[in-house]
């Protein structure tokens, strides 16, 4: 009997040291040689170098002169470490109300005539989407554009110059990172007060 316990205790170790050790290290360090900027968790920083968020991530931006993300449901909304979707069915009235109120919201926000895009009134599965359809940020284009004292043409024009393909051309559909809109807005037309010119 022990001389079968010794080989396997033996192989016990060596496998927890190859597969859980040995090879995330290995492939942890090549991705930081291949990619590091997705490898250490694609962090968005000013020009000083201070964090201001993730690429991946989704942030609560609820001010008129931004664009707005989808809904979250993580922790108290937007919460990473709190990542979840609701996981009510299709038939529950919770998600019925839930989304009648997000509709109105954003018809109050965003005068709307027509249909609105899906992703304004749903969350994704983890409540942390950080992108946006290119239609729902052009039905906030004219209220962005408005707070911040320009012309729809050039919160559209932005909008168009953020908006990406789908991935190899046919996996996903076309999105708009919210966050680099939003810096882009910050830095192109400041919201507040212009001068006269």
């Amino acid at each position: 009997m022990l001389s079968n316990l010794r080989p396997a205790v033996v192989m016990i170790a060596f496998f927890t040291l190859l597969t859980g050790l040995a090879y995330p290290l290995a492939i942890t360090g090549v991705a930081h040689l291949a990619l590091p900027a997705q490898a250490g968790g694609s962090l968005i920083r000013t020009p000083q170098g201070t964090v201001v968020g993730s690429a991946l991530l989704a942030q609560g931006f609820a001010k008129p002169a931004y664009l707005h993300p989808r809904g979250s449901s993580a922790g108290n909304g937007y919460d990473a470490s709190n990542s979840s979707g609701s996981n009510l069915g299709p038939m529950d009235s919770k998600l019925i109300d839930r989304v009648a109120a997000d509709a109105a919201a954003f018809r109050k926000d965003n005068p709307v005539a027509g249909p609105i895009p899906a992703d304004a009134v749903t969350q994704s599965g983890s409540g942390l989407d950080p992108d946006v359809s290119p239609s729902n940020a052009a039905l906030q284009a004219p209220r962005i554009a408005a707070a911040r004292g320009v012309a729809v043409d050039q919160i559209d024009a932005l909008m168009l110059r953020h908006t990406e393909g789908p991935v190899l051309g046919f996996i996903g559909q076309p999105h708009i990172n919210v966050l680099a809109v939003n810096r882009d807005l910050d830095s192109l037309y400041p919201a507040g007060p212009r001068p006269r010119t």
